[in-house]
């Protein structure tokens, strides 16, 4: 079985919420966070898989259309690849907020529709996040859980951004393969 890291799109790889933009509904209002290219990219060489699993609301809402967020999840994967870092698959959950749906984090059909397809094993696999429903949506999938913020209790672990929960996922994983 292959290994996996599965990761929160808006405030894991790209600006959200900033003085820049607030959300991401174009191509061109995607901001890379400092280190994201290089992160991917080192996680490149020791995973099978990069995902990006995201809740994407906006459409559900009517602030953008479903094709847009195809253009914005492509600009996002080409600019990586320039950098060499490469998302294997993007999963997101299109609907309003409160629609109820399976696929919306916390739940975590994203995280296993993709193991499914891809044949991954997720106890050797991480979701990393910037909040608790990023979280919740790993530990049900059966990942370990990588916190981007300040603090969460239910996390394996605690970073400041992706670039410095790299090297502590690669070591964790390599420890799991031991």
């Amino acid at each position: 079985m292959k290994k996996a890291v599965f990761l929160d799109r808006d405030g894991v790889i790209n600006e959200v919420l900033t003085d820049r933009v607030k959300f991401v509904n174009k191509p061109h209002e995607l901001y890379f966070l400092p280190g994201v290219p290089e992160a991917i990219k080192k996680l490149n060489s020791f995973f099978d898989f990069i995902f990006v699993v995201t809740n994407q609301g906006g459409v559900g809402l009517g602030y953008m259309k479903e094709s847009q967020l195809h253009k914005i999840h492509d600009h996002m994967i080409a600019e990586l690849q320039k950098e060499g870092a490469t998302i294997h698959e993007v999963a997101y959950c299109p609907h309003k907020p409160k629609a109820g749906c399976d696929c919306r984090k916390p739940n975590s059909k994203l995280i296993e529709d993709l193991s499914k397809k891809y044949d991954i094993d997720l106890f050797q696999s991480y979701m990393v996040g910037d909040t608790d429903t990023d979280i919740i949506a790993g530990k049900k999938a059966g990942t370990k859980t990588v916190f981007l913020g300040k603090s969460d209790p239910l996390a394996d672990a605690i970073f400041p951004n992706l670039i410095s929960a790299v090297d502590w996922i690669i070591e964790d994983a390599r420890e799991l393969e031991r």
